[in-house]
């Protein structure tokens, strides 16, 4: 697990902290679960408390990134990477997993159906969201940025 938080440093333009925090998690359920309360936790401990707008938000794009990684980006053995930053103006949140052929694209199912409206829900809540590939490695990234007010 790595979490960091700069030290803070004062300028006429921001105040603001930077936050990270970075974690592998197994590719199973259990793992996404935990990685989604993490986030919660996290965003508490940046100043977005529980119950929040911001970290009710975040925490269900995490919910959302996680559980698509695990249903559909598994790879038998491999784990997936959760990265989380903030900024003065953003936060962002970015799920890792090894699966290549697998694009995200949002898509309307019929209206009965039990799934398949996750990335619907991250593109309606997130400022933006997008794919990259992995750097590095086999696999690819999903990242959203939630947009938020400047803390004084």
């Amino acid at each position: 697990m790595k979490s960091t938080t700069p030290p803070h440093s004062a300028t006429a333009q921001s105040t603001a902290l930077t936050h990270e925090f970075e974690m592998r998690f197994t590719s199973t359920p259990r793992g996404a679960r935990l990685a989604r309360r993490l986030v919660s936790h996290r965003l508490h401990d940046w100043g977005y408390p529980y119950n929040t707008t911001v970290n009710d938000t975040v925490t269900l794009i995490a919910a959302e990134l996680t559980a698509n990684a695990v249903r559909h980006g598994h790879v038998p053995g491999r784990d997936f990477h959760l990265r989380l930053t903030s900024d003065a103006a953003a936060l962002r949140i970015e799920v890792t997993d090894t699966r290549t052929e697998l694009t995200p694209i949002p898509t309307t199912p019929a209206p009965d159906a039990e799934a398949g409206r996750g990335l619907l829900l991250v593109a309606a809540l997130a400022t933006h969201w997008g794919t990259t590939p992995r750097t590095g490695a086999p696999g690819k990234t999903v990242w959203a940025r939630l947009d938020t007010i400047v803390r004084p």
